[in-house]
């Protein structure tokens, strides 16, 4: 809002405002999806899935919003120095990508390779009844959960095969309003995750575990399904706010499109072709329907960041913002209020330079003839030096 090019506040142009709509969502997605898990540790809990999902996913979009904001920061965020807020940032992302963990690993093992015996309902189960003494016992329970399991991926076959069909217009869902559908496609995404990971297991055993793409590409899907209801519950536990229904949006569609990105994946890369065109007529009997947040509500989620708005103040809780001489993002997001106050002033005398109406060349001297000339009065030129000098500072 304070830096223009041509006249126009940078976060009003389209190139600016896809950068803008990403890290207003990794700032939202990160903070419901933290809040959800760290409310389970509270509880005495001890997500290890869970744990491994939250470090891979956090830490890449991490470092994704710090990439997009140099790219909307140019110089200012190369040249350190004492106002640069973003370049130690950049330089501290790989630590937590590489050093707490390596992404990489954490991706293509742990969150698929953990997830697909301690979050299935059955196998853990059809595990533990194996190992059971008493050989009675261990058959009885072993055929329980055996046919536990069968029934289960029966049903998430038909499940996924109806869902893909009817597009998730149907089906069962906590709430109602707008995020209906979005608790139906979550139901259709999560039988599908269920039905290609049981028939990755049965088919492929052991080999599972050194398929690391495809191991890779289901933890995707796991991991966004997360996040999605994580959103989601947050919405829901903050009233549903109006303000944030952009937002909202704009993250759940590209989480939507990333699993059915890995969906796709998952099943063009299948090694057994029989059984991936097979899964693939359950999955996407009319191909993949997802497509990435339209441009509309790229710029909804950007304009949020663009004036003040209890939105724009939920997302900046916890996060230091005192205007001090020490903080200079303090100062920048202080400054706010003042720029959008003093846009119709700046809007009058760019006019009256355009138009050749203010012919003096410095800038001091431009404001003493827009006052003689009438085009500003003297408290707005008052208002538009203080601007100037807010972006310089800037």
């Amino acid at each position: 809002r304070i830096r223009r090019q041509f006249g126009l506040p940078i976060g009003r142009m389209e190139g600016i405002e896809e950068p803008l709509a990403r890290i207003v969502e990794t700032a939202d997605v990160n903070e419901a999806a933290r809040g959800v898990t760290a409310s389970m540790v509270s509880r005495g809990e001890k997500p290890s899935v869970i744990s491994a999902l939250m470090k891979y996913q956090t830490t890449e979009r991490l470092r994704r919003a710090v990439n997009d904001a140099m790219d909307i920061h140019g110089g200012k965020g190369v040249i350190l120095g004492p106002r640069n807020y973003l370049g130690r940032g950049w330089q501290a992302a790989p630590i937590s990508i590489t050093v707490e963990g390596a992404n990489i690993m954490t991706r293509s093992l742990m969150i698929f390779g953990q997830g697909a015996i301690r979050c299935h309902p059955w196998v853990l189960k059809e595990m533990q009844a194996a190992q059971l003494e008493d050989p009675v016992q261990r058959l009885k329970e072993f055929d329980v959960n055996l046919f536990g399991h069968i029934g289960f991926a029966f049903s998430n076959a038909v499940r996924s095969l109806f869902m893909g069909v009817t597009n998730s217009r149907f089906g069962a869902a906590p709430t109602e309003g707008i995020t209906r559908r979005s608790y139906r496609k979550l139901n259709r995404y999560s039988a599908n995750l269920a039905l290609v990971a049981d028939t990755s297991m049965l088919l492929l055993g052991g080999k599972l575990k050194f398929k690391e793409s495809l191991s890779g590409r289901l933890g995707d899907v796991l991991s966004q399904l997360y996040i999605a209801s994580a959103m989601l519950k947050r919405f829901e536990d903050e009233g549903r706010p109006a303000s944030d229904e952009p937002l909202m949006a704009y993250a759940f569609n590209d989480c939507v499109f990333k699993i059915e990105r890995a969906l796709s994946g998952a099943l063009r890369n299948f090694p057994i072709r029989p059984a991936a065109w097979l899964l693939w007529l359950l999955v996407f009997p009319f191909g993949r329907r997802a497509q990435e947040p339209s441009d509309r509500l790229s710029h909804r989620a950007a304009a949020m960041l663009m004036s003040p708005s209890d939105a724009r103040d939920r997302l900046a809780d916890g996060v230091f913002l005192t205007p001090c001489a020490n903080n200079p993002a303090g100062r920048i997001n202080a400054a706010l209020v003042k720029v959008i106050l003093a846009e119709p002033v700046e809007r009058k005398f760019l006019k009256a330079l355009k138009n050749a109406d203010i012919e003096a060349l410095t800038f001091p001297e431009q404001l003493d003839e827009g006052v003689r000339e009438g085009w500003i009065s003297a408290d707005e030129r008052k208002q538009r030096d203080e601007l100037r000098e807010l972006t310089w500072d800037a």
